[in-house]
């Protein structure tokens, strides 16, 4: 994760900058750690990335985050009531139109980086001056 004037990028600092508790921070930046995207180092304290911003996709940070099971972003509730037409068909009649529509997302965001989404945050804010 990117430094501001040399300052380390800890829990704490990015919960102000996003404006959440440092334990939800702290749990996703976990997350991210498992998957082999950041490295944290509690006792210096700071974030690294573990690869240069152009070659982690949105969809790495996705997957690596996701609370999901894989392929089950728009689940139908799992318990419907067998004797209603609509909750004994609608997983079924829904399925091909949801997995399409999970599909076309994470091909959205493979091909995204965390260096186009930083290239884009500055230009926003150089549009403001």
């Amino acid at each position: 994760m990117q430094q501001e004037d040399d300052v380390l990028l800890t829990s704490e600092r990015m919960a102000g900058s996003v404006n959440t508790n440092p334990v939800v921070i702290r749990r996703l930046l976990g997350q991210l750690k498992k998957a082999g995207l950041v490295e944290v180092r509690p006792a210096s304290g700071g974030t690294f990335l573990t690869r240069q911003p152009a070659a982690i996709s949105l969809l790495d940070v996705y997957r690596a985050v996701e609370v999901v099971e894989e392929g089950q972003l728009f689940s139908v509730h799992d318990k419907p009531l067998p004797a209603c037409l609509v909750g004994r068909n609608i997983q079924a009649a829904l399925d091909t139109t949801l997995r399409r529509a999970q599909t076309a997302m994470e091909q959205v965001l493979a091909g995204v980086t965390l260096q186009q989404v930083t290239t884009e945050i500055l230009t926003q804010e150089n549009l403001k001056d």
